[in-house]
């Protein structure tokens, strides 16, 4: 198993192997009260715009711990295909979930928006604060599954303003059960593809017909009506299959 990953919100550089960094209060608190690490033990810090450093524990604190940079590794860990997944908010923990898988299939964006049937979405501070948790989910996810690069996950808008805003031109697909295509009826994305997923209750006809208004293929998969979190987790397996890194 190897040495714990945490995500630094600080600037790091290959410039700086060979000094020593403190830990911010939350990866401090994580090393040594949740995993219990000490003076001495190796860890690897990355701050989301790619490459990793492995490092060393040097000083330990009740509250607070610094590390020393040892080295500084250009690891790519990113699909070549550019995924943005555009997700009607789901409940809570399905939307927690989605995010998660999402972010290891190598997903590069996520983009919440609010449909007909999606979840309610808090307004306010409230709404900033689930925000802010679904792109603490995001980071988690990187330090467990060894991205170096943190998925931005965008401010939550209207799925009529997002088919607004959207180029047409680009390669975009929605999954919809009724559809008669599947994804091998898609030409192959040259570099990014837009997924677009329903909520619990699905989209409307009328947020079908928009979608494809949008320039977004219909595609369905398989014969089953799959749940929200499983209609992520498959579509986007099946795309880094097709076209992206699981080939």
């Amino acid at each position: 198993m190897g040495a714990p990953r945490f995500f630094v919100n600080s600037m790091l550089s290959p410039a700086s192997v060979g000094t020593e960094v403190p830990l911010p209060d939350s990866v401090a608190h994580h090393a040594l009260r949740v995993l219990r690490l000490g003076t001495g033990d190796s860890i690897v810090l990355f701050a989301g715009d790619g490459g990793e450093y492995s490092a060393t524990l040097t000083r330990v604190g009740k509250r607070d711990a610094y590390a020393r940079l040892d080295a500084f590794l250009a690891a790519d860990r990113e699909s070549p295909l550019r995924i943005a997944l555009v997700q009607a908010i789901a409940s809570s923990d399905v939307m927690d979930a989605i995010v998660r898988h999402a972010v290891e299939l190598g997903v590069a964006a996520i983009d919440p928006v609010v449909s007909a049937r999606s979840a309610r979405f808090p307004e306010g501070v409230q709404g900033e604060k689930r925000l802010a948790h679904w792109r603490q989910v995001a980071i988690a996810a990187c330090e467990q599954c060894g991205r170096n690069r943190v998925p931005a996950v965008s401010d939550v808008i209207p799925l009529t303003r997002w088919c607004e805003q959207r180029d047409a031109t680009g390669a975009g697909i929605v999954l919809d059960p009724e559809a008669s295509a599947d994804l091998r009826a898609i030409h192959p994305p040259d570099a990014g593809v837009q997924l677009l997923i329903g909520p619990e209750g699905g989209f409307t006809a009328d947020e079908i017909a928009r979608a494809e208004r949008a320039g977004m293929h219909r595609v369905r998969l398989g014969p089953r009506v799959l749940r929200a979190e499983t209609a992520s987790l498959a579509a986007l397996t099946a795309i880094n299959f097709l076209w992206g890194d699981l080939r």
